[in-house]
């Protein structure tokens, strides 16, 4: 990220669709020309893996680290690809254009893709890009499948509470379930088919109009998925194969209790013995699936707060070293280069700083986070401490977009600050373009923009809102909100900045 450029984070589930949710079809290539017709060089998104309304829709809790969410499959390509007619992916009416109803959707992609793997299915099996595909995903794919469709079978259970042979993967258990299972099991590699042929198809358009795609890898895992079903040596389980340590963040000024998140935290000396082979799997996919990856809670990898699984807070964790250093050593022998950014946000300390820098990866800064204190020069996030290598923000996925942060959460010292350094007042109508014209000013060479800032939308089209544990990760855009006269000023900024790409 040596060029100077900007971007826009907008995870594909909220782009327009008549189909409940935004996904991988028309609405996404006419996002990818939206940004080369304003200048962008980056869009973001968020994780791709399979969400679930059990746990709250997020996409950073994924019953996979490889698979991807079939929500995000476009019905509109299944016809176009001649797999169903327009018939088949009738949409019930009446839904709200603005926001996701997940539970509405699941049923609706579960629906539509069954009637196209009964349109394939006499020659799926002989098809060769099909049969590549698998070949290709073997090394998690099949056990991908096997898990979904265990969980399935018995109602939803998490997978410590399935039955003793197939929780402990017993090689006979196993070969009886593939032969029980196996239409069951193909279904669900059709899915994934399905699912990395749209993706492919969207990447190449995006390459195509010079839009440069950037992905989003949780450090951790969901116990409850596939990788750790697959993979029990590479965490801290018990005998019964259940969590002896979770992740999390200790208490701070934010939280009296800290954060307990509930992930498997990782037995890196069994990872290391393997060479770091899967997290060496883990990005080689990502890095295929996009050009660039955000990878969450860097400072999990110099070192990381463990909570006894059975503490119902995180009070009573402690600090553990993590290998970072020799992870990364590992993924540099691998690739050529590591396009990676690290998203470092909170309290970071001397060895995450070491571990950044030894190999040369951008760090975040977020603006919202910039104006706070009495004197500015002493708040690393503000903009006048920013460096050329950081990756700049507005505001994230976790943050309200910055008209609402302006009013509701700034305050009145925030405000001061934020129309001090602007040099003219600011009302809130305002508050979104001047944070703009601030991040476009800035030294740092990347500069992203949520969606929702460059339309200057208020605290209701917030994406996530952390701890709170329903309705996130919702909200989309409007179809006429994809309209270019509504990027005009957005535009108009990337140029007279010089991020112009």
């Amino acid at each position: 990220m040596y060029t100077r450029a900007s971007g826009m984070l907008l995870h594909i589930t909220s782009l327009p669709s008549r189909y409940g949710i935004g996904d991988m079809g028309p609405a996404a290539c006419g996002f990818a020309s939206l940004l080369r017709d304003t200048g962008q060089l980056y869009w973001q998104v968020l994780p791709l893996g399979p969400t679930s309304t059990a746990i709250g829709n997020s996409p950073y809790s994924s019953c996979s680290a490889f698979a991807g969410n079939p929500l995000l499959i476009s019905p509109e390509k299944l016809v176009e690809d001649g797999l169903l007619s327009w018939a088949d992916i009738e949409y019930p009416p009446g839904t709200d254009p603005s926001r996701v109803n997940f539970h509405v959707v699941e049923q609706h992609r579960q629906r539509v893709l069954r009637a196209a793997f009964e349109r394939s299915r006499h020659w799926l099996e002989k098809d060769y890009t099909f049969t590549a595909f698998s070949r290709k995903h073997h090394h998690w794919l099949h056990n991908y499948v096997r898990f979904v469709t265990i969980k399935k079978w018995h109602d939803g259970a998490v997978w410590s509470e399935w039955p003793e042979p197939l929780r402990f993967r017993h090689e006979e258990a196993l070969a009886r379930w593939d032969a029980e299972h196996h239409e069951e099991m193909l279904f669900e590699t059709f899915v994934q088919y399905v699912f990395f042929r749209q993706w492919n198809d969207l990447k190449e358009y995006c390459s195509g109009a010079g839009v440069r795609l950037i992905g989003d890898v949780p450090i951790y895992v969901t116990y409850d998925s596939a990788d750790v079903w697959e993979h029990p040596e590479f965490f801290k389980l018990d005998d019964q194969r259940k969590p002896l340590m979770v992740a999390g963040v200790p208490p701070d000024y934010f939280s009296k209790t800290g954060q307990r998140w509930g992930n498997p935290v990782y037995n890196w000396d069994a990872l290391a013995r393997d060479g770091f082979a899967w997290w060496v799997r883990r990005l080689a996919h990502n890095f295929d699936q996009t050009d660039l990856v955000r990878i969450d809670h860097f400072r999990g990898f110099a070192g990381y707060w463990e909570i006894p699984a059975e503490e119902e807070t995180a009070i009573n964790g402690e600090w553990v070293d993590a290998p970072g250093m020799q992870l990364f050593s590992a993924l540099s022998r691998h690739f050529t280069v590591l396009p990676l950014i690290a998203e470092d946000l909170g309290i970071i300390t001397p060895d995450v700083r070491e571990l950044k820098s030894a190999f040369n990866l951008p760090g975040m800064k977020v603006l919202q986070f910039g104006f706070g204190g009495d004197k500015l020069i002493n708040n690393p996030d503000a903009p006048m401490n920013h460096e050329r290598h950081n990756v700049l923000y507005t505001g994230t996925h976790d943050n309200s977009p910055m008209r609402h942060w302006f009013v509701h959460e700034a305050g009145d010292q925030g405000r001061s600050n934020f129309a001090a350094f602007a040099g003219h007042d600011v009302v809130e109508a305002g508050a979104a373009e001047t944070a703009i014209r601030i991040a476009m000013s800035s030294v740092a060479n990347t500069a992203i923009f949520p969606v929702q800032d460059v339309l200057g939308l208020d605290g209701t089209a917030r994406m996530n809102t952390p701890s709170v544990p329903a309705g996130n990760w919702e909200w989309r855009l409007r179809p006429e909100e994809m309209e270019l006269p509504f990027y005009r000023n957005f535009a108009q900024m990337t140029e007279f900045f010089g991020r112009w790409t």
